[in-house]
């Protein structure tokens, strides 16, 4: 059965803590605000651990903070808005294919603005140096992932991913310090996605996030972070415009290796490029 966040929020409200009041106040006062903010941004604002904020969303019956958050957007959004924030009901195929390219190209301007000089120059430098690279992602952002090998493979740098969240672990394990660790998670607060990070940490592996919220936990504890900036939310079972920006993200990092490599990247390239034209004849 769907669970109301704000009914049970009220029905439970009595009995809550003085901790446990101010977070529900906050939630009933700016829903809005709740799905789109993480958890720690939450936290932050009511000077509260994260801790308190989880355990609160177990109290009024969720697994945790982002199982709320879906359940508070289906509340209070219609269900066309929890597709995309700008589609209405009245617009036509043609509307709705304009909004989808408008929403990307943000996107992708959004995202330049904010990429960092330091952090580009830091990652590159970083795969540039690495014995092997990972590329880590769960769900949506497995797929962003499998892009990146598709290309990092013709760079001449050994390249790995995996579809399955414990093939990624087991990788993850066998990492050492010679390697580099690539995570995608547009929120950043993946549970699969954070014991990989924490699994490549262990054995000294360099890491390298990409996401949309500098306040995650992936991204305060990856070794370099780069970010997308997209106007969608992070409730969403799937992010749609951050995809853009990771694929754009990617792609910077491969021309850079690229062009950073050139004579390997070159003998790498004919050969991938033989491989296929064999497989043409």
């Amino acid at each position: 059965m769907t669970q109301n966040c704000l009914g049970n929020i009220r029905s439970h409200y009595a009995r809550f803590s003085d901790k446990e009041k101010k977070i529900a106040n906050y939630i009933l006062e700016h829903p809005e605000d709740i799905i789109h903010s993480t958890i720690n941004e939450v936290a932050d604002n009511l000077n509260v651990a994260d801790a308190t904020v989880f355990r609160f969303c177990k109290r009024i019956g969720f697994k945790g903070y982002q199982a709320m958050k879906i359940s508070l957007a289906a509340e209070i959004m219609t269900p066309i808005q929890q597709i995309h924030e700008e589609i209405t009901e009245d617009d036509n195929e043609r509307v709705i294919a304009e909004k989808i390219f408008r929403s990307n190209i943000r996107t992708l301007e959004n995202t330049l603005q904010i990429l960092d000089k330091d952090a580009i120059e830091k990652a590159t430098r970083l795969l540039q140096q690495a014995k092997k690279v990972y590329f880590y992602g769960t769900g949506g952002s497995a797929i962003i992932a499998m892009d990146a090998y598709h290309k990092f493979v013709r760079t001449g740098t050994e390249v790995f991913a995996f579809i399955d969240s414990h093939f990624q672990l087991m990788s993850a394990s066998q990492l050492t310090k010679h390697d580099v660790a690539v995570i995608i998670s547009h929120s950043g607060t993946n549970k699969d996605t954070l014991n990989i990070l924490n699994t490549a940490k262990q054995h000294g592996a360099k890491t390298i996030g990409i996401t949309g919220f500098p306040k995650s936990p992936l991204s305060q504890n990856v070794d370099v972070s780069l970010y997308t900036s997209s106007e969608e939310t992070e409730y969403r079972s799937e992010a749609l415009a951050s995809r853009i920006g990771q694929l754009s993200l990617i792609d910077a990092l491969y021309v850079n290796i690229m062009i950073a490599n050139k004579e390997k990247a070159k003998h790498s390239l004919e050969k991938v490029r033989d491989a296929i034209s064999e497989t043409r004849i």
